[in-house]
């Protein structure tokens, strides 16, 4: 048997962190030498086997800001209907949020690879039927129930977070920093992902966005599930049910369904707003304010509390508001990039609070739960916002749907002290 490496530290001897290979546990964290960068997003990825799985998840996750923007391009340019487009896309979403939290417990339960490749190569073939009844012209329920087939998608960005808690575990600094880079990463998609959708449309043919997001997603997830040295173990079921039966949990989800409405409202007020081809670009500027304000965020060596990070947001929401007040496009995108600094630091403390009080076996159906709740708020919210932005009485009425929405959840958060429990 070999024997241990032993290290000096002030206290005394200790075993030395070692790296082991494949079949064995993964250390929870980089070890500290002088050759360890100083960036703290380089160290994570020091660690074997994170560069691989990172790659595979950024391509599997680029497809999910592709996705619905390319539906609604081809269904509109085949039906002549942008309100079809839009319901066919809302209830795929909606089918979605209903089966990702049954998908993410049987990830939870049978593993990531097991899982995450049958589930994408079904989903994947749900786009492409939907794909040849839009090609056709088929009738209109027939892309209602085949929108349906795509609902089995995994969340890779939930994966992608589990493979960070199982390698950072007992690291908390190192692992706000991975939480931090995959918000950041989450905006990034979602930035760029409507961008390269709409430019394949437009150039190529309808379908083009959906075929390129499809072959991504699937590419993407056999990269990332081929990687089972980070891979978290499965974990013996426990008796706790449901993560929802957590406490703090459910008022938990309750913040992030307010903090999904003031996402959904926001992208709907504006695009109102704006009425123009300028809209994509100017709403992408809070996308990059959550991205640049996330990356700083991660750099941070404390986390910030969960309130605070909503007291902000409530303060920020205001300013596009305040711009759009003045009849200023260029005030509405600069107040649009304030508020959206916000955005990141929220969701990477709210995704850490979910690992804390979710246990370590049903890790991917909490923070699965945990994106159904914004998805439903996403949802509730662009309904809320397209009906201010028609009943507007002056022209910056909708902007204060996002900004109650930010003050709802600031107040959820107060009066249910989520957080303080956890």
């Amino acid at each position: 048997m070999p024997q241990p490496d032993l290290t000096l530290t002030p206290a005394g001897p200790t075993l030395a962190p070692r790296y082991r290979d494949r079949h064995t546990a993964v250390p929870s964290s980089p070890a500290h030498t002088p050759h360890t960068p100083r960036n703290p997003y380089l160290r994570l990825f020091t660690l074997p086997g994170t560069r691989a799985f990172t790659v595979g998840n950024l391509i599997a996750r680029l497809p999910m800001g592709m996705f619905g923007v390319s539906a609604v391009i081809m269904i509109a340019a085949a039906y002549d209907s942008y309100a079809l487009a839009g319901g066919v896309t809302a209830t795929g979403m909606a089918a979605g949020a209903l089966t990702a939290p049954w998908i993410a417990r049987l990830v939870d339960r049978y593993g990531q690879a097991r899982i995450a490749v049958p589930a994408t190569a079904y989903a994947v073939l749900g786009h492409l039927v939907l794909l040849l009844c839009v090609h056709e012209k088929a009738p209109v329920w027939a892309l209602f129930a085949t929108t349906a087939l795509t609902a089995t998608s995994p969340n890779t960005g939930g994966m992608s977070r589990a493979r960070w808690a199982h390698l950072l575990k007992g690291d908390r600094d190192a692992l706000h920093t991975a939480n931090a880079f995959e918000q950041a990463t989450d905006e990034l998609c979602f930035m760029l992902g409507p961008v390269v959708a709409a430019l394949l449309c437009s150039t190529l043919f309808p379908e083009a966005g959906t075929l390129v997001g499809a072959a991504l997603f699937l590419t993407g997830v056999l990269i990332f599930a081929a990687q089972r040295s980070t891979e978290p173990p499965v974990s013996p079921r426990t008796a706790t049910g449901s993560p929802l039966r957590v406490p703090g949990m459910a008022p938990l989800l309750a913040v992030f369904l307010a903090t999904g409405a003031v996402f959904g409202s926001m992208e709907v007020v504006t695009v109102a707003y704006v009425d123009g081809p300028v809209a994509g670009p100017v709403l992408a500027l809070q996308a990059a304010g959550s991205f640049a304000a996330g990356l700083l965020y991660g750099r941070a060596h404390r986390t910030v509390r969960l309130r605070t990070c909503l007291a902000a947001m409530a303060v920020l929401m205001t300013m596009p508001l305040l711009a759009a007040s003045t009849g200023s496009l260029l005030a509405l995108a600069g107040g649009l990039l304030l508020a959206g600094m916000a955005t990141a630091p929220t969701m990477v403390t709210g995704m850490g609070l979910v690992q804390r009080l979710t246990p370590a076996s049903q890790l991917n159906e909490g923070m699965t739960l945990a994106v159904t709740a914004l998805l439903g708020g996403i949802a509730a919210g662009s309904a809320t916002g397209g009906w201010a932005a028609d009943h507007a009485p002056f022209a910056s009425f909708g902007f204060l749907v996002p900004a109650t929405a930010a003050a709802l959840a600031l107040a959820l958060c107060a009066a249910t002290r989520v957080g303080a429990r956890a």
